[in-house]
Parts: structure tokens; C-alpha cells; sequence
């Protein structure tokens, strides 16, 4: 079993490293892919292609002091309804670029807060995207919910459009840490939200957990992941808070000295992932946690998890389009992104193009370090045959990894693998076969 001290010599406690839901990350990304890049992408869509779907709506009543999502605070629906008039015009361009036949695969609402959006808009929301693919048989159609943020209108809306996973944020149910990272919201609240969707029909439900955050203990995490459990989630993900104020201004109403020290923000994942463990959830790569018939869990014994910007997923599809402002889109040729802001989105949309701001065009070698990567993050464990490259240097690039390690991976014929006690660095190892330069400030903690 390796020790503290021996993660501590490897860099874990130092380090600042990407979370790898992409390759290239993001700020790698340049001003050279356009609009018509875009658009060109869509449009080599195989007819008939099965696709993904995210929809960005960065709105908040309140913006949470934790959060370094892009969103901005409103207390109306003025700029919410502005929104939607640029998203139809969005989807509408989408229907005109996309081959015919092309269905869903998986449908996603994030944020901010979809559930900001009236009862009235998600339906309309819902009616625009559907008259540009509908959903295909067996594909998902998932919606983050701020529990203080829904009603039965919302829930009745949704259901009806065919909502089949929520996605619930939870990340502490401590009211001091409530209060500290500005998201009040009760146990009580949650837990009636959760059963309102399960009357409703939905019946696959995520949670995300933080741990890493202010005054958190190791009693604080196991009693907030307790009640958690009470509410029996299909999916959870356990992330790190990561505390980047200079990237995330409203970050600065977190003192720094309520955090606790990476040694200790080991131990609260080890005692959060213990009593998932022990409640029965698989272990998703570094911090899902799945029942074992969740799709998740299945997709992992099968060995077809995949690695997206959502995080974990199991879903297959080559393409995924994002829709709204600062939101990213994969293609096999590469990424494209559009402009953050929602005024700078809106006004190239009104002038009738994508708003694609920025993005990425995949070399071959961009490709087989993403799989590498990807493999890493799913499987632990990198499966040589499966990467195009050549072997020699394969074999080299396993070395280098596995000498900068001190000889604690396993590295053979085969290819490599992290073994269990080396999982905690597994973001340090990929970075080990990431090709673009780094500033440590632009990620966060490695553990």
C-alpha cells in the first residue's frame, strides 16, 4: 500500500494538472477554427449518424461563490427569453447545416440553471430541438436540476418532452459549508425534489458531491455522503472543488484558510469513496461511483466507458454539438467552441452564422494521445494494439511515463497499467503523454 509520504515525493499534493475531459484541453485551443469550420463539420455528418446534443443555458437566480462554471446571475426572465429567441435561431441554422435521419443519442440540458427556464420555454426549448432530430430508441435525454430551482410545472414539462436521467447537484449538505460556498440548500429540499421526479416517472437519477471543500471534515464528508446514500442516486460524481479565484472571481468570498490541505483533501475522498464502496456503487474511474446496472457501470464491464465534457459517459456517439453560448462541440476533425459570452453569441447568431469562436483541428498524433489518455482516465490502463503508433515509439513514451514514476507502473508487452495503489496520481500520468505546454495556474489541484 503506498503511503502519504511516497504520494507526497511523486508530486500528488503539488501538482495542478488538467481533468483530461478533453485532448487538447481547452485553453489550447485557437482563433484559426471559424464558423465555416463549423458549419463544414456538421455538414460531413454521415446521414443517418446517431449524435449528441448539449444545450448551455448560463443563467442563475444566484451565482453559488464555489462555482467557476461560466453563468450569470438574473432575478427575471427578461434575459432568459432573449435566450431562447437566439437558441431557436441557433437550432434552426443546426437543421438547416445536419444530413437527413440524424437522431439523438444522448440529449443534455447544463448550466447554470436549465430549470430557470419556465414551464412554457422548456417545452418550447424542447418542441425547437426535436424539430431538429428527434431522440433514438434507447438514447437519453439528461437535465441538471437545481433542486431549489423546480417546480411540477418544470418536472411535468420535462417529463412529457421524454426526460429520462436528472442530474441533481448536491455538493454538501453541511448548512456551515452551505454558507460559506453561497449554495444554500437543504437535505429536505433535495430529498423532496428527488421523489417528486421518481412520481413523475424518472427514474435514473445522478448527484454531484464535492469533497475539498471549506471546513469540511472527515466527519462532515461521511454524514453528507450518508444522507446521500439515504437517497439512493443510480450515479454519482465525487469531484474536487477547485479553488481558482484568479480564474473565478466570485471564488474570493471563500477565505483561503477554510480549505483544507491536499494531504486532507485525500483523505475526504478516501472516506467518501469508502462509503459508496460499501453501499454497494461500482467505482467509475477516478471519481464516478455507479449501481451496478446503471449504464455507466455496465459500459465500464464492458469496456466502453468513454471520457467526454461531462465528464464519464456511455455514450458511443463521434459527434457532440453543443448549442448556446461558450459551449464545445467534437467532431472527428477536431473541436470547435462558441463565443463565451452570451452577447458576442447572440450577435453572430443574428447575423445568420455559428458563433464558433475558437477550436482545434486533431492531427494523428492529437488522436492517439487521446485515446492513450482517455484509456488512462477509463481503464486505467493503456492497451498498446489499440494505439496508432508506432511501436518503438509507443515503448518509449511507456518508459518515460513509467521512469518518471519510479518504476511503479506496470509496463510490458502489452502496453501499461496503473495498479491500485498508484490510482490517486492517475491525471499525473496522463500528463505525462500530453505534447502541449502547460500553465500549471490554468488547472486544478491533482487531487
Amino acid at each position: 500500500m503506498i503511503q502519504q509520504t511516497d504520494l507526497a515525493r511523486l508530486g500528488l499534493f503539488d501538482a495542478r494538472v488538467p481533468r483530461y475531459t478533453s485532448y487538447p484541453t481547452a485553453p489550447h485551443f485557437s482563433d484559426d477554427v471559424g464558423p465555416e469550420r463549423h458549419a463544414r463539420w456538421i455538414s460531413a455528418v454521415p446521414e443517418g449518424a446517431r449524435i449528441s446534443l448539449y444545450v448551455h443555458v448560463p443563467f442563475c437566480r444566484r451565482l453559488c461563490w464555489f462555482c467557476a462554471c461560466r453563468t450569470q446571475g438574473t432575478r427575471t426572465l427578461a434575459p432568459l427569453a432573449g435566450y431562447m429567441q437566439v437558441l431557436r435561431q441557433e437550432l434552426a441554422m443546426l437543421a438547416k447545416t445536419l444530413p437527413t435521419g440524424v437522431a439523438l443519442s444522448r440529449l443534455h440540458f447544463g448550466g447554470g440553471t436549465p430549470t430557470m427556464l419556465s414551464a412554457e420555454m422548456l417545452a418550447e426549448l424542447c418542441n425547437a430541438i426535436f424539430a431538429v432530430a428527434p431522440v433514438a430508441e434507447g438514447g437519453e435525454f439528461s437535465v441538471e436540476i437545481d433542486p431549489n430551482e423546480v417546480d411540477s410545472g418544470r418536472v411535468a414539462a420535462l417529463t412529457a418532452a421524454g426526460m429520462t436521467r436528472a442530474s441533481i447537484g448536491v455538493q454538501d449538505f453541511d448548512p456551515e459549508i452551505q454558507k460559506i460556498i453561497g449554495r444554500e440548500q437543504s437535505f429536505e429540499v433535495t430529498r423532496d425534489v428527488i421523489a417528486q421526479l421518481r412520481d413523475a416517472g424518472v427514474q435514473s437519477l445522478n448527484a454531484d458531491i464535492l469533497f475539498g471543500l471549506p471546513n469540511q471534515s472527515r466527519a462532515r464528508i461521511a454524514a453528507s455522503v450518508e444522507k446521500l446514500l439515504s437517497l439512493s442516486p443510480d450515479r454519482v460524481a465525487l469531484y474536487g472543488y477547485a479553488h481558482v479565484p484568479w480564474m473565478a472571481r466570485r471564488q474570493t468570498m471563500i477565505p483561503t484558510d477554510t480549505l483544507p490541505a491536499p494531504q486532507e483533501r485525500l483523505a475526504l475522498f478516501e472516506t467518501a469513496r469508502r462509503l459508496f464502496l460499501w453501499d454497494g456503487y461500482d467505482e467509475i474511474g477516478i471519481d464516478h461511483f455507479a449501481r451496478p446496472a446503471d449504464g455507466l457501470a455496465v459500459a465500464q464491464r464492458n469496456g466502453r466507458l468513454r471520457r467526454n465534457f461531462q465528464g464519464y459517459t456511455d455514450d458511443t456517439a463521434e459527434v457532440l454539438i453543443g448549442v448556446g453560448a461558450s459551449s464545445i462541440s467534437r467532431f472527428p476533425q477536431g473541436y470547435t467552441q462558441n463565443a463565451p459570452a452570451t452577447s458576442a453569441h447572440a450577435g453572430a447568431i443574428g447575423a445568420g452564422q455559428f458563433s464558433t469562436a475558437r477550436g482545434h483541428v486533431f492531427t494523428a498524433d492529437d488522436r492517439a494521445r487521446a485515446r492513450i489518455i482517455e484509456m488512462l482516465m477509463c481503464e486505467f490502463g493503456v492497451d498498446a494494439g489499440k494505439i496508432d503508433l508506432p511501436h518503438a515509439q509507443l515503448q518509449a513514451m511507456f518508459d518515460a511515463a513509467n521512469a518518471r514514476f519510479e518504476g511503479q507502473l506496470i509496463v510490458d508487452g502489452s502496453g501499461l497499467r496503473i495498479p491500485p495503489h498508484m490510482r490517486p496520481l492517475t491525471r499525473m500520468v496522463a500528463r505525462e503523454f500530453d505534447r502541449y505546454e502547460m500553465q500549471a495556474v490554468s488547472h486544478s489541484s491533482a487531487i
